[in-house]
């Protein structure tokens, strides 16, 4: 069945290894995915954990194209993030890769393997804030406003350094 391409925004973050190198390579992987196509990538940013220990995270949000449906682009982030390394040993602990479903269209999903919208997304800068340079209409002011005190640079890379 050939469904119509929804636009989906997927969050990247790694804080272990070389996180700026794991998130150029889970972009280019996520591309090479049957269903995705990439519309655009924000910056890059550094930010501290939450919640958490380690180094400190690189994070980028990613605009995408698919044919996938929701549950499907899910398992196609989980087996990218396998492929990476990504060890699930506890909650927020330190990881080479983590991709999470933002947004797919204006879908709302409530599911036990999936909710959409990410259900932590507006309490964290590291998502705000790439989000906020693709699809501004997504993100209020109240709601940076709300996230202004949490630990976050952007980097000097800018947006084309992760294609």
């Amino acid at each position: 069945m050939r469904r119509d391409p929804v636009t989906a925004f997927v969050a990247l973050g790694a804080n272990l290894g070389d996180p700026e190198q794991a998130l150029r390579h889970a972009l280019a992987a996520l591309v090479q995915t049957a269903g995705v196509q990439l519309l655009q990538a924000s910056s890059q940013y550094r930010s501290a954990p939450i919640d958490a220990s380690g180094p400190h995270y690189h994070n980028a949000v990613a605009a995408v194209s698919t044919t996938l449906s929701a549950p499907e682009l899910l398992t196609a982030l989980q087996t990218l993030e396998q492929q990476a390394g990504r060890q699930r040993a506890q909650r927020n602990a330190p990881r080479t890769l983590d991709l999470d479903l933002l947004l797919f269209g204006s879908a709302r999903i409530e599911s036990p393997w999936l909710t959409v919208p990410h259900p932590r997304m507006w309490s964290r800068a590291f998502v705000l804030l790439p989000l906020a340079e693709l699809a501004p209409e997504w993100v209020s002011e109240q709601q940076l406003q709300a996230v202004r005190q949490q630990v976050i640079e952007r980097l000097a890379n800018g947006p084309d350094a992760l294609v």
